[in-house]
């Protein structure tokens, strides 16, 4: 598949994830933003840029930076708080959406979402992709049934 239709797959898939949270899903009208979709929360709007993620040896590995050729080579560029307030992740071989807030990507070219043990079982400064999983988000918005209940998020790492 070429970069485009990952994107593409990547962002249909994380727009489907959220409207069975039962969040509203907005995609800009023109094309130049640097986010991809908005997820209505309720009340909160959240600019989402999209991603495809790989699975290897035992984690998700995320490109989040993009790149453009320039007289002398390629330029990269990462995404700030100014620009976009989480990444939504696809990782098509585990068929799931992962949701990270833009303090864990802010300025980084990529990042990667463990999903196994390490060998070494080390266990500190691993972003783990539980936690990160999109339904962590769910209790932010308001419940499908109308009511007020919101409780925070579950892990509270998935979002800002």
């Amino acid at each position: 598949m070429t970069p485009n239709q990952k994107g593409a797959i990547a962002e249909a898939a994380i727009a489907w994830q959220a409207t069975k949270l039962g969040f509203g899903v907005l995609k800009p009208l023109a094309e130049g933003e640097r986010y991809d979709l908005v997820l209505d929360l309720r009340p909160r709007l959240l600019r989402v840029q999209c991603k495809w993620g790989v699975r290897r040896r035992g984690v998700i590995e995320i490109h989040i930076s993009t790149s453009r050729r320039i007289r002398d080579g390629f330029q990269w560029t990462t995404y700030s708080a100014a620009e976009i307030d989480a990444v939504g992740v696809y990782c098509a071989e585990l068929d799931r959406c992962y949701l990270l807030p833009i303090a864990l990507v802010e300025g980084r070219r990529a990042i990667y979402l463990r999903v196994a043990a390490s060998r070494n079982n080390q266990e500190s400064r691993i972003n783990w992709a539980r936690d990160y999983e999109f339904g962590a988000i769910a209790q932010l918005g308001e419940r499908p049934a109308g009511s007020r209940k919101v409780a925070g998020s579950s892990p509270a790492s998935s979002t800002a």
